[in-house]
């Protein structure tokens, strides 16, 4: 937990910093102007409708507790663990531009995951129905390449993880209810933006790796028997259509 506080922490100080700093080195000009004065033919805002596929880690970093009268649930204490992908959610990013090359993106949607056993634990269901709205804002650095714009971000995020029921094999072990928190973590992107034509309107492609975790914790009634460390840590890959206003 100490770990993804002080890499949220830090993305929070890099991202004005890195707003701050790159608009000196790339374009000293007001925003909606270029150097020489002139109008940009571009708005200052993006919206893109973009298709994402998420593409979850899940495996159990670390084991906080576990009752030893329920030796059924010591096996899932070991890392062999992933979270299922999501390979299709609908997405939808809203972004402003504070210069030529600056802007600031915030993307909404929610994807949905389940937890299952890897390796000698193949075939086990430990968690369903897992829902998780990843509220992120990222500072991005438009590369200056001429009409196509390819673009680099950072930035924090908060993962909001709610849902999250008993899956077969732990209901079966006598587990009755899961809990799940939700975390602060970093998101890292890089992406392209490409016109269509003469219009407002651009195809969008976008990679963002998060480092993101929550604390699972299973329940028979009102006893907590298992408390384990989940790290989530997905690809996010997302292609869709921007419109530039």
């Amino acid at each position: 937990m100490k770990t993804t506080l002080r890499r949220a922490l830090g993305a929070c100080l890099l991202a004005p910093a890195l707003a701050a700093a790159v608009p000196a080195l790339a374009d000293d000009a007001p925003a909606g102007t270029t150097q020489s004065g002139g109008k940009w033919p571009e708005g200052k805002w993006q919206v893109k409708v973009l298709a994402t596929a998420v593409l979850a880690n899940g495996k159990i970093g670390a084991v906080e507790s576990i009752d030893p009268s329920l030796a059924a649930l010591a096996p899932f204490a070991a890392p062999q663990t992933f979270a299922s992908n999501n390979p299709f959610t609908p997405t939808l990013a809203v972004e402003y531009f504070f210069t030529k090359n600056i802007s600031v993106e915030t993307i909404a949607g929610i994807t949905a995951h389940h937890v299952n056993g890897r390796d000698s634990l193949d075939g086990t269901n430990l968690v369903n129905h897992i829902l998780i709205v990843p509220a992120t804002v990222t500072v991005k650095y438009h590369l200056p390449l001429g009409p196509i714009r390819p673009y680099v971000g950072v930035g924090p995020t908060w993962f909001i993880v709610t849902g999250g029921r008993p899956g077969d094999t732990s209901s079966a072990l006598g587990v009755t209810r899961n809990t799940l928190t939700s975390n602060p973590g970093i998101a890292t992107q890089a992406g392209v933006d490409i016109p269509i034509g003469k219009t407002p309107f651009s195809l969008a492609l976008d990679a963002k790796k998060y480092w993101v975790d929550t604390k699972v914790r299973f329940f028979a009634g009102s006893a907590d028997v298992l408390t384990t460390r989940l790290k989530l840590d997905p690809w996010v890959l997302s292609a869709g259509v921007g419109y530039r206003f």
